[in-house]
């Protein structure tokens, strides 16, 4: 829950169910966690998906000392960030990722892979995140594949060809 409130913080969603704690509701539509956040941050790939834990158990200590500093008292039950409201855990972790923290650069990576889950699905197959709906790109007003799951672009995205084809292109589009 902890760190799906924090994606939630950097990318903010809708309420998955009425009861969602972690996820504040700031926002309509998918966020980081509907995006697959969590499957990212957990994705060997990404270096960090060993240190999770620690990473969860650091941040609820700031919000913790956050709490205390604010006069805040955060649901006891709950864990400390996932007990804070989205307007504190939006300053927690600015102060977290400010140039001057000694560990921003921490909070910056995970920051950095709740953004890529949402904008981009990186822990998907692009074809498979279309079909399911992914918020991120569906957002972004990505286009979705031709029937057989390639994509092709018969206009330009500029609206006018930007340079002649090399004459040693391949008909694949490789340089000869």
């Amino acid at each position: 829950m902890t760190l799906e409130a924090f994606a939630d913080t950097i990318v903010p969603g809708e309420k998955r169910f009425p009861d969602d704690i972690a996820v504040a509701g700031a926002s309509s539509g998918g966020g980081a966690v509907a995006a697959g956040a969590l499957e990212l941050l957990a994705d060997p790939a990404t270096g960090i998906a060993d240190d999770l834990g620690a990473f969860a158990d650091l941040i609820n200590e700031h919000a913790r000392a956050y709490a205390a500093e604010h006069g805040l008292t955060p649901d006891p039950e709950l864990p400390p960030l996932v007990g804070l409201s989205f307007a504190d855990r939006t300053a927690l972790i600015r102060h977290l990722t400010s140039p001057t923290h000694p560990e921003r650069e921490i909070w910056i990576l995970v920051a950095l892979f709740s953004n890529m889950a949402f904008d981009t699905g990186a822990h998907l197959h692009t074809v498979d995140a279309m079909a399911a709906g992914h918020p991120g790109l569906a957002a972004m007003g990505f286009a979705q594949p031709d029937a057989d799951g390639l994509w092709r672009f018969p206009d330009y995205s500029y609206g006018r060809e930007l340079a002649h084809l090399h004459p040693g292109t391949t008909s694949s589009g490789s340089p000869a």
